[in-house]
């Protein structure tokens, strides 16, 4: 995978833009009354973003546009499979809680893949957001952005979404499970 900073081949920006036009234009449900056209000039010329879209593709993430800031006029882009991201799962909350496991460590932790990203993971706000587009996490589980009170005392949270309602849980910080990953948003 490509570093932070490093912009997309001619050929590899073609095919991200290509990807992310026919996600917008299948899932109109989730962006009524936006234009493809209002979107890809924003990502034409913000190569970074692209870049990151890019890396949550590449992560099974399949991004798409769920939002339109109405001051800022930024586009809001949330991880859209229908899983947690594939890519993304067997990892623990935070850097703490990766340095804290003494044995059987896992390869990354969310937050730190996510800033590696360039993206933010999903507050349960945003998560309960994305439920109302779809049915997303119904046999995985995905870490939301979790509160410094409850991060100090050792926790972090998750949610699913079981029998049409969203869970949040808490966990320890520095577990991680097959099944758990975590979901994205970034703003263009």
């Amino acid at each position: 995978m490509a570093k932070k900073g490093v912009e997309l081949s001619p050929e590899q920006r073609v095919e991200i833009l290509d990807l992310l036009k026919k996600r917008f234009e299948k899932n109109m449900n989730r962006h009524e009354g936006m234009e493809w056209s209002e979107v890809r000039a924003r990502l034409e010329t913000n190569a970074e973003k692209l870049w990151s879209l890019n890396y949550m593709e590449l992560t099974n993430g399949e991004p798409d546009v769920i939002a339109q800031d109405k001051e800022t006029g930024e586009f809001i882009f949330f991880d859209c499979s229908k899983e947690s991201p594939k890519g993304r799962r067997s990892l623990c909350y935070d850097r703490e809680a990766l340095e804290s496991r003494k044995q059987h460590k896992p390869e990354n932790s969310a937050i730190d893949l996510a800033a590696e990203m360039g993206i933010k993971l999903l507050t349960e706000e945003q998560y309960r957001e994305l439920q109302r587009l779809g049915k997303f996490d119904n046999k995985t589980s995905s870490w939301v952005k979790t509160p410094e009170n409850i991060r100090k005392l050792g926790g972090a949270l998750f949610c699913d979404c079981r029998y049409d309602t969203v869970f949040l849980y808490h966990n320890g910080a520095e577990s991680y499970y097959a099944a758990r990953g975590f979901r994205g948003s970034l703003r263009v």
